[in-house]
């Protein structure tokens, strides 16, 4: 075949090396290039690959009988060796790849580019216009790998840009605290929006549209202009941005001096704790914090740490935190932390990771709280049109029992919630979540990963001793754009002849709970009233298998309470500028077991076992060793830094319990105690027990 000159200079574009090869020290050489002047080495190849493709190429027989035209791409390598390699060839045609590839296998070995004396390689991409024609051949304009010379300078070549706080725009979690929720949720219950905010944390995705937490933030930073100042007030201790990921480091720490002025001596905590967090892509984010502790605290709170503690061993459980042990005066208890969040489409995120998670709209949550210590879960989030659908997969732990190495027993909990905006208004949800043992013999119940709702049929069918099984119904209703209500419906078992028949039937097991919103009460900014009821009768959440309490280290996974209780709260809370305060008043009705082996057991304790009951008939709140107790809580403090909510505070918390009986469990007692605090706040501490 013979090329015109046209065709020829055309064709020293068809193939040119990446935009790094004029690097090299010499080009790749055809046999008839061997004699050329080096300047001239690279025009020489284009012209002796250009030869040899022409006159070997046979176009295939498909494309001349449907006279297809388009592009074919090939990208290949000539190696350290001088060997063509075919990296990639794309068409609308197999036959035709086919036929591309096969030319250039047939290409003969030549001597290889060289850097430094050594040979290295090259890549090129070659976009062909088919049929081959004169005008085939185009100039490239995409590069793909580098040769090992193009390396070099590799590092050097990381670059960053301007922390842009990627966070606020991410995929990851808003951490639980309840006054940092409170800033942004008041926007998301006004009347007519479509946000679902019974099921948190939160992404900050979740919240974009509703409150600008990053304007917000940053509208409270100082002007600081040493290294010191801007992270100590404003920005996280480390954080770095390029192109496709950032992260952020932080030195956190939850640090308590107090005094239970009811017992006469000093409590303290010492929290340090280290943060990682970050995103790779736009999908893809991460965080994990490590806590070391050691800490003090008010007397009914050791008391309960103790109580809650692994049987027969030193071990305690400290509420809302884990397994610790004895240390000095006070408890050693390290937690973990940390979750790999992907958001696989804009409607679905996926979630594995160890924490807490909390479902509904309540101070309180009597179907999934945040109170227990953080454990194993596996979490899809997925929201369309009016709906929003919460699966969690969860492997909790029962200290009590242990396996014959020595670990704590498993067991599993799959958790359902569906969420639906009915109208402008009203909101409605679904609560299902079963627990079934690990069992020596049994191995993992594959029957839990189903997503859909109504597990509790699947569980009768894999028999009743198998596991237990809890469903609920939720609701909010927006009167106005700064009021609402809601409540919650928890049935563990429930027997409509034995309502009828009232008498308060044990098998009736079941809890309610009513509240009520004000945000921007009486048109003061940032002024919030809560009111709320919360009501669970005896034996609610028991079991007559000791595995499937609904607990996780010895803590209640709903209310902090357990069951057998009733409860009335009133909480407010301020907030102006970086400053913020609260206060907490609680009233109570409880029963408490009378002995620490819950036999005979009046519904308290999670713990206990449902045959051990003291009747069948008469069951009623408050059953056993009576009490009335009160809680209140006042707390002020500072923002120190907002990016990491790291505050700094003063808290007072009142508490009594009266008691029927003075007994080793429970006595009459009251409590002052008095605390200033310095921490980062990235969970809820309860301390209302």
């Amino acid at each position: 075949m013979k090329f015109s000159p046209f065709v020829l200079a055309l064709f020293g574009f068809m193939a040119s090396a990446q935009n790094f090869v004029s690097k090299t020290e010499n080009y790749p050489t055809f046999p008839a290039c061997e004699t050329v002047l080096k300047s001239e080495k690279e025009a020489c190849f284009k012209e002796q690959l250009k030869s040899f493709i022409f006159s070997n190429y046979k176009e295939p027989a498909v494309i001349a009988s449907e006279k297809y035209s388009g592009l074919a791409t090939v990208i290949f390598e000539v190696d350290t060796e001088g060997e063509f390699q075919v990296l990639y060839v794309n068409s609308d045609y197999k036959v035709l790849n086919e036929e591309l590839e096969s030319v250039f296998k047939a290409l003969p070995k030549i001597s290889p580019a060289t850097y430094n004396g050594a040979p290295t390689y090259v890549q090129f991409r070659m976009p062909l216009q088919i049929p081959l024609t004169a005008s085939s051949f185009q100039e490239e304009v995409l590069q793909k790998d580098k040769p090992l010379e193009a390396y070099q300078n590799e590092y050097e070549d990381i670059n960053t840009k301007k922390f842009t706080y990627p966070q606020y725009s991410s995929g990851l979690n808003i951490p639980l605290s309840h006054e940092l929720y409170n800033r942004f949720t008041t926007n998301m219950d006004k009347i007519g929006t479509n946000a679902h905010t019974a099921s948190k944390p939160f992404l900050y995705t979740d919240i974009q549209p509703y409150y600008d937490m990053q304007a917000q933030n940053q509208d409270l930073f100082y002007e600081k202009e040493s290294w010191f100042g801007r992270k100590f007030f404003n920005e996280n201790t480390v954080q770095i941005q390029g192109e496709e990921y950032w992260f952020t480091f932080d030195i956190a720490a939850d640090l308590q001096l107090g005094r239970d002025f009811g017992e006469s001596f000093t409590t303290y905590n010492n929290t340090r704790a280290g943060i990682v967090q970050g995103g790779l892509g736009k999908k893809l984010n991460f965080y994990s914090v490590i806590y070391e502790s050691q800490g003090k605290f008010a007397g009914y709170f050791n008391d309960l740490a103790i109580d809650r503690g692994r049987m027969n061993t030193e071990q305690v459980s400290i509420p809302g935190r884990g397994i610790g042990e004895p240390f000095k005066d006070g408890f050693d208890y390290p937690v973990v932390e940390g979750y790999l969040s992907y958001d696989v489409a804009d409607y679905l995120n996926v979630q594995f990771g160890r924490g807490n998670n909390f479902i509904g709209d309540g101070y309180r949550s009597l179907f999934l709280s945040d109170t227990p210590s953080p454990h194993a879960y596996f979490k899809l989030k997925t929201n369309f049109w009016k709906f929003e659908y919460t699966n969690i997969w969860s492997s909790l732990r029962n200290p009590n029992m242990t396996t014959e190495g020595g670990a704590f027993s498993t067991k599993y909990m799959a958790t359902h919630y569906l969420s639906y905006n009915v109208n402008r208004r009203l909101n409605i949800g679904l609560f299902e979540s079963v627990l079934i043992e690990s069992e020596p013999n049994r191995g993992f119940d594959w029957n839990l990963l189903n997503p859909i709702l109504f597990y509790n049929m699947v569980e009768y069918s894999t028999g009743s001793r198998s596991g237990t099984s809890l469903i609920g119904l939720s609701y909010k209703y927006k009167w106005t754009d700064r009021i609402n209500t809601y409540g919650q419906l928890i049935i563990d078992e429930f027997s409509l002849e034995e309502v009828r028949a009232g008498n308060k039937s044990w098998v009736n097991k079941f809890g309610f709970q009513m509240g009520a919103k004000y945000a921007d009460a009486f048109n003061v900014d940032n002024l919030f009233f809560q009111l709320e009821y919360n009501q669970v009768r005896p034996y609610t959440y028991a079991h007559n298998t000791l595995s499937v309490h609904y607990t996780n280290d010895n803590q209640p996974l709903a209310h902090l309470w357990g069951a057998n209780f009733r409860e009335f709260l009133f909480i407010t809370r301020y907030k102006k500028d970086r400053f913020y305060g609260h206060a907490k008043l609680i009233f109570g009705e409880r029963g408490f077991e009378v002995n620490a082996e819950s036999d005979p057991f009046y519904g308290t304790d999670l713990l206990g076992d449902e045959r051990l009951r003291i009747a069948d008939e008469g069951i009623n709140i408050g059953q056993g060793n009576r009490a009335n107790s009160y809680y209140g809580e006042f707390e002020a403090g500072f923002i120190v830094n907002p990016t990491t909510n790291l505050k700094a505070y003063i808290s007072l918390i009142h508490r009594e319990l009266d008691v029927s009986q003075n007994t080793a469990l429970n006595s009459d007692r009251t409590t002052t105690w008095l605390n200033l605090g310095f921490r980062t706040d990235i969970f809820n501490w309860y301390y209302d027990y």
